[in-house]
């Protein structure tokens, strides 16, 4: 999220194309979906990488552009649907051309399982816990009533497969994001999940809940990446911990994570975040020594996956003064990636700036960073996720309903926040480099 500035149903679509209309079965159904059927038809997948692009099954250049839509705060469901329709919000996503969607979820929804035998909660008590026994039912009303085909035997899980289902109905690719450990806001370097082993990230439950999504969306034909964590950052209230913060731990550690999601479904792309909430990369790309140890990142120690690993990095440099300085910066913290010619870029990947964003209040679209950032992107034809298409959460650090000023759309999700910056700005970006 924008931490680094801030003040601060089951209902799957079958492979044949049909959509499930009941939300009735507490567990969720099982598609079988071989890779021949998914390279037929969209998203032509698996994906894979080749040196600086992400490539579908034809052989075609695959570019992410889209939109962020959280799903990892105290309901555990994606935010919005108390205002709006899973069809409505794809739809509004879908007119801008953006082609995909970064889906946020929180462990501990995993966790909530296995602490209850294998059985998911439902959204009515998920409501009811995060709102409270006054808001939590009046809310979850609101949610049935926007989205009517479920019901209140309806888990959490099954609403993330019928935004999926939807995604794939309209042609938007899915990227799963592990946002947090605890259900909550993100980002604090206080908040219990900033690194391994911190007051609420558990690194053998964070494997565990890779695992656990990864296999659930096998699921999902319009499922084609998941990133490992977002926004890794050094805690200020554990000195132990803090002597853990460096990239020979962060290298252990990814190692571990990637590999668990390539064996529970080894058809998805897997992104790889850096250190500093996630600002940048620059060690992995330029495969220098990773501190304190002499190890470098090196692609054979990824099992033969290797063509399956994606670069993310965040900027959210709002004040930049200068489109040069900034777009020197990105270069340097990540997007060297791209340029095999750069003999400094040692390690190629593909590179996506998986959260920018904004005020949509005003005329910061028009202004250095949000133009200077949209050129680069375009320049580079690299994918990229804006933070955040909510208008509002059903909570967020303590505040019920709470407006979202950087968010593309209305609070009630109606309507564009920011109408010019949709056509002025975000439809080009979304044309020269999804379409471009």
């Amino acid at each position: 999220m924008h931490s680094g500035i801030r003040s601060s149903l089951v209902s799957l679509l079958a492979l044949s194309g049909g959509l499930l209309s009941s939300f009735t079965s507490a567990s969720p159904l099982k598609v079988t979906a071989n890779v021949e059927a998914r390279a037929d038809s969209w998203p032509y997948g698996p994906l894979v990488t080749s040196g600086r692009d992400m490539k579908n099954s034809r052989g075609d250049n695959v570019v992410y552009a889209g939109a962020n839509w959280p799903g990892h705060g105290e309901v555990m469901i994606p935010d919005g649907l108390r205002y709006q329709s899973i069809e409505t919000i794809v739809s509004k996503i879908k007119s801008t051309g953006m082609n995909a969607i970064r889906l946020t979820y929180a462990i501990q929804l995993i966790d909530d399982i296995y602490a209850n035998g294998g059985k998911d909660t439902t959204v009515k008590d998920s409501f009811t816990k995060a709102l409270g026994s006054t808001n939590g039912p009046k809310v979850y009303a609101e949610f049935l009533a926007k989205n009517p085909s479920f019901n209140d035997s309806t888990t959490r899980l099954q609403v993330f497969d019928a935004v999926a289902a939807e995604c794939l109905k309209q042609n938007i690719f899915v990227h799963l994001d592990n946002h947090m450990s605890k259900g909550a806001w993100c980002c604090s370097s206080n908040d219990g999940n900033t690194w391994f082993g911190d007051r609420d990230y558990n690194v053998d439950n964070w494997v565990r809940g890779l695992t656990y999504m990864a296999n659930h969306g096998k699921n999902w034909p319009a499922l084609t990446s998941m990133s490992l964590r977002n926004e890794l950052r050094k805690t200020d209230n554990n000195p132990t911990l803090s002597a853990t913060y460096n990239w020979e731990t962060w290298y252990t550690n990814v190692k571990k994570g990637t590999e668990a999601i390539n064996k529970a479904n080894p058809d998805l792309l897997i992104f790889l975040s850096g250190l500093d909430y996630d600002t940048y990369m620059t060690p992995v790309v330029q495969g220098t020594a990773l501190s304190p140890g002499s190890g470098k990142f090196s692609k054979t120690d990824f099992g033969g996956y290797d063509n399956k690993l994606v670069i993310e990095i965040h900027n959210y440099a709002n004040s930049a003064g200068s489109c040069d300085s900034l777009k020197s910066s990105l270069y340097n913290n990540g997007f060297q990636a791209l340029h095999a010619e750069d003999s400094k870029a040692v390690n190629v990947f593909p590179v996506l700036l998986t959260e920018f964003g904004f005020d949509m209040t005003g005329t910061a679209y028009r202004g250095i960073y949000s133009t200077c950032i949209a050129e680069y992107l375009a320049e580079q034809k690299a994918g990229w996720f804006i933070w955040v298409i909510a208008g509002s959460y059903y909570i967020r650090s303590g505040t019920q309903d709470f407006e979202e000023s950087w968010g593309l759309l209305t609070h009630d999700w109606s309507g564009w926040r920011s109408s010019a910056y949709i056509e002025e700005g975000l439809k080009p970006l979304a044309k020269s480099t999804a379409q471009g």
